[in-house]
């Protein structure tokens, strides 16, 4: 079974017993509005369709799929996701964090950590991302990862009845590989 560490979380596939606390987090209407799949009101039962759906691709190596643990409390805080083109060694990056775990930088944490899986295990090429115009602070957690700004899509998702625009970002392995350098150089200092 996959599973990673980082200094403050454990990454792992979720679990059915999940069930309840990733409801409990992905009903709050303000994760819901920052995100594009996330629908409101969360649906009852969803969860265990979600979860069984990606444990499936996780086995197939389409999909990974991770619940964000805290190590200190064992919570549940949120997922980070690389969704895998195999043939064009390309991954994209997603995540969410229930709002009460917002501003921690748990997302970056996260994320980082799946950027290391995708460049150094799986031999990826590109990551990439998208995320909508008005969240801010996933655009910050974008930047702080390294990934680059690639475009824009205008009013490329309705999101409850309004368009919004879409930011793509990405980064290259040669430009992943370069910023982890840096930052050894940066540590050995």
């Amino acid at each position: 079974m996959l599973f990673f560490e980082t200094d403050r979380l454990i990454l792992r596939p979720f679990e059915l017993k999940d069930a309840q606390a990733v409801e409990n987090l992905a009903k709050d209407k303000e994760l819901a509005r920052t995100t594009m799949h996330i629908p409101h009101p969360f649906p009852e039962g969803l969860a265990e369709l979600w979860i069984e759906r990606y444990n499936e691709k996780i086995n197939k190596g389409s999909s990974y799929c991770f619940a964000i643990i805290l190590k200190g409390t064992m919570e549940l805080v949120g997922c980070v996701m690389l969704y895998v083109a195999l043939n064009h060694k390309r991954g994209e990056l997603a995540y969410w964090i229930g709002k009460d775990y917002w501003d921690n930088g748990f997302a970056t944490e996260a994320s980082r950590k799946m950027m290391e899986f995708a460049f150094e295990k799986l031999q990826l090429n590109r990551v990439w991302a998208a995320v909508m115009k008005k969240n801010i602070p996933s655009i910050e957690v974008m930047k702080k990862l390294g990934l680059q700004q690639e475009g824009t899509f205008t009013e490329h998702v309705l999101k409850w009845g309004k368009y919004e625009d879409v930011v793509y970002y990405g980064i290259l392995k040669a430009q992943y590989e370069k910023q982890v350098q840096l930052n050894r150089s940066i540590a050995s200092e």
